[in-house]
């Protein structure tokens, strides 16, 4: 039988998160998660595994808390609605980021998928439920009337992603808000019927 674990894993893997987030993960040492955590280097070992086997929990932990809530909380509005609050939150909370960490998951892509095909998949299905929200919006608001049928769902599911992450890294770089709402803008005329244009 397990022993019961003896710290709040939430708490440790919070923790990770902000370690990870902060440095990237190869910046981040396992002394520097050890620190962070409060965990010796055995317990962090005996619970989680090694550095990159923490760094996968971490990830998920960070995607559940952040990118799969957004997306549980969205779905729950007007499709049209969902895809503005959806990217509205977005650009506050690059706002907001005043250590310009970014995103951890576009970090991720950026900095371990290239030679980590481990993580590529990933990251790429996050990518992939990321799209098929988009796409479930997009389908929706063509049927209520809300969003233009001019594109396939397809396309500006896929246009909407690539917004999406173009946003979080320019953030990291100008955190201004007429940059990051200007980009927003341009792709929601992509979404607007004639009626909303007028």
């Amino acid at each position: 039988m397990a022993r019961p674990r003896e710290f709040d894993e939430e708490a440790v893997l919070d923790a990770a998160v902000e370690c990870f987030w902060a440095r990237g993960y190869e910046a981040t040492s396992v002394r520097d998660l050890i620190e962070k955590t409060g965990l010796t280097g055995a317990s962090l070992y005996n619970a989680f595994g090694d550095k990159r086997s923490l760094y996968q929990t971490a990830l998920g932990h960070y995607v559940d808390q952040s990118v799969a809530d957004r997306i549980r909380r969205c779905e729950g509005l007007a499709p049209r609605q969902a895809i503005g609050e959806f990217f509205a939150e977005i650009v506050e909370r690059s706002l907001r980021d005043r250590e310009r960490k970014g995103c951890m998951l576009v970090n991720a892509a950026l900095d371990v998928t290239p030679h980590d095909p481990g993580f590529q998949r990933i990251v790429a299905e996050v990518l992939i439920q990321i799209e098929a929200f988009f796409r479930r919006c997009v389908e929706a608001g063509q049927v209520d009337g809300t969003i233009a049928r001019s594109h396939a769902p397809e396309q500006l599911a896929r246009h909407l992603l690539g917004v999406l992450l173009g946003v979080r890294v320019l953030a990291r770089v100008r955190p201004e808000r007429a940059l990051l709402e200007g980009v927003v803008g341009s792709a929601f005329a992509l979404l607007d019927t004639g009626d909303r244009r007028r």
